[in-house]
């Protein structure tokens, strides 16, 4: 039995800290992300949001804190159980990150290599993770033959392919134009409909974030500086938070 659905809280950092000599990245950060929410992160280029994705990840050792993921705690996990809890989470790369070598069939089995399923089982995913994008007629294209948005949508659909739990999502919407943006937001939504997932969004995009964000995190100083909605952020009269938004 799935016990995943009966966590509220399915995602939780406190007090991370991360440090590299003298630059302090991450000095105490906290977040939570609720079960079926979308949370938006934003901060300045080297504020430490890529840190705090690899730490999360167990890419990354922290100095000190406590990260847990569905019941998880990820920095006790034997690398086996890691893999496995890794299995649960979808990413979805900046600049999409397919492999230029592999057909688009080839780049959504990719994560499914180390699952013991038959090929009939992989095709049937496959299927239906370029359904959920409307792709399905690139099956045997090369990532080359896609236009940059079709390829953030190939890369939407190998982040799903496993049904995960929760969707961590890089910039997605950066190198698109407005109206292709729209559409992968429009498909961030639906896709959380369907599978009833929880994201994490990384973003610089305002837009984005007005859209796509139930609850938002401002990372300053290496800290959760400011949080709530778009529209308490986005009036406040802080001029640090102001900045954002302008």
């Amino acid at each position: 039995m799935d016990t995943d659905k009966d966590i509220k809280n399915i995602l939780e950092i406190k007090n991370l800290v991360k440090h590299f000599g003298d630059n302090e990245v991450l000095n105490g950060f906290n977040m939570r992300l609720y079960k079926g929410e979308n949370l938006v992160i934003m901060g300045k280029s080297g504020s430490g949001k890529s840190v705090m994705i690899k730490c999360l990840m167990g890419l990354m050792q922290p100095d000190s804190g406590h990260i847990e993921i569905m019941g998880n705690d990820v920095l006790e996990l034997e690398q086996a159980e890691l893999d496995a809890l890794r299995k649960k989470i979808g990413f979805l790369f900046q600049g999409s990150a397919l492999y230029d070598s592999m057909t688009v069939k080839d780049n959504l089995e990719f994560p499914l290599r180390k699952q013991h399923i038959s090929q009939e089982q992989k095709d049937k995913l496959v299927h239906q993770a370029l359904e959920s994008v409307g792709l399905l007629e690139t099956l045997a294209l090369m990532p080359n033959e896609l236009s940059g948005g079709m390829k953030r949508r190939v890369a939407l659909a190998r982040a799903i392919i496993l049904h995960p739990k929760i969707i961590i999502y890089d910039e997605p919407t950066t190198g698109l134009d407005p109206i292709t943006a729209k559409e992968i937001i429009q498909l961030m939504r639906d896709i959380q409909e369907i599978y009833g997932s929880s994201a994490l969004i990384i973003t610089h995009d305002v837009d984005c974030s007005r859209v796509i964000a139930d609850r938002m995190i401002l990372l300053i100083d290496g800290i959760n500086y400011a949080e709530g909605t778009f529209k308490e952020l986005s009036s406040s009269e802080d001029p640090r938070i102001q900045a954002f938004f302008k």
